[in-house]
């Protein structure tokens, strides 16, 4: 009797952690494209202040863009909507009024990989104060999650060229449809032919002490860009003009500290230009530490689409960046 009692006791347990298996097994795929959020919210929520501070802070515009595009495409549903293949988006964003004052951040609720930000209060001004609070980190989580999100679907199918290992013992998972453009022994062209122009992605190092003065770290950056720009970024030839890719020259770019494959870096983000045609897009770059080759290596990606959106080129770009691998230690 004792032996059955122990047997059946065994098979509850078993039975009973293969459903929790189960159920994440069997949570579906997450879906939507590149940076999209769906607000679940009710509608005269979102018409109030409480809808007016999600749209400042979720639909501000992206940095570095040669015109305002939002964050994230934003798409609100009120909770009752919220069901089926709706509640498989990859971000979710859910507000409501309620007996509780929360906020926090849940992944994989309703499919994987997902991440859903709560956000409750017992009034809309404590909704407000949630949000003010979390708002950034529920940004950086969601935008996290977007970026690995695009490094998974490159490894699906990923070119197969050496050239930035040779020249600079580095690797980037590169989507196939990338081609090596231009091969030095200390610069790397790679670009891919996108509706109306190119996605480009650039590689290079500096000498290490090439930013010695921080009070004129932006100044230098610029000077680097335009040198490499003239050196290798040449545009249309135009009479009586050299024509290459400069920095902007209405604006500074934005610089921020950043950390790329482990490693102390700077991410600054702005507008190209031609120093002798009007054309013109977005730039992303990486100034890297890597000190064990007692060097600066720099990645940057750059868009030309005229009269296109250019927001989610820059993201598929910012993503290859960011699975940089040094070759040596």
């Amino acid at each position: 009797m004792k032996k059955l009692l122990t047997l059946s006791l065994i098979s509850i347990l078993v039975l009973s952690s293969c459903k929790d298996g189960e159920k994440q097994d069997y949570l579906p795929n997450s879906i939507g494209a590149y940076n999209t959020l769906t607000i679940v919210i009710e509608n005269e929520l979102w018409k109030s202040e409480v809808g007016d501070r999600i749209r400042e802070n979720f639909a501000a515009p992206a940095l570095g863009l040669t015109w305002d595009e939002a964050l994230f495409s934003i798409t609100q549903v009120p909770p009752q909507v919220f069901t089926g293949a709706v509640r498989n988006t990859r971000n979710v964003l859910y507000v409501m009024e309620d007996s509780l004052d929360i906020a926090h951040m849940k992944s994989n609720m309703f499919a994987k990989p997902q991440k859903v930000g709560v956000l409750k209060g017992r009034s809309k001004a404590e909704i407000i104060e949630n949000l003010n609070e979390m708002a950034s980190e529920f940004i950086e989580t969601f935008k996290k999650q977007e970026i690995e999100e695009a490094q998974r679907r490159f490894l699906k199918s990923l070119n197969k060229e050496k050239a930035l290992e040779e020249h600079l013992g580095i690797t980037l998972n590169v989507p196939s449809a990338f081609k090596v453009g231009r091969e030095e022994d200390n610069f790397i062209w790679i670009d891919r032919q996108i509706q109306k122009g190119t996605m480009n992605i650039i590689a290079y190092s500096v000498p290490w002490n090439t930013f010695d003065n921080d009070s004129t770290f932006v100044q230098d950056i610029i000077k680097m860009r335009d040198s490499i720009g003239k050196l290798f970024v040449p545009g249309a030839d135009i009479p009586g003009k050299e024509n290459y890719m400069i920095t902007e020259k209405a604006f500074s770019p934005y610089v921020f500290p950043a950390e790329v494959s482990g490693r102390k870096a700077a991410e600054v983000r702005g507008i190209w230009e031609m120093s002798g045609y009007p054309m013109a897009g977005p730039f992303i770059t990486y100034i890297i530490d890597d000190k064990p080759n007692d060097r600066k290596l720099v990645l940057e990606g750059f868009t030309f689409a005229p009269a296109t959106a250019k927001r989610d080129y820059m993201f598929e770009l910012e993503a290859v960046l960011k699975t940089l691998k040094f070759n040596t230690p």
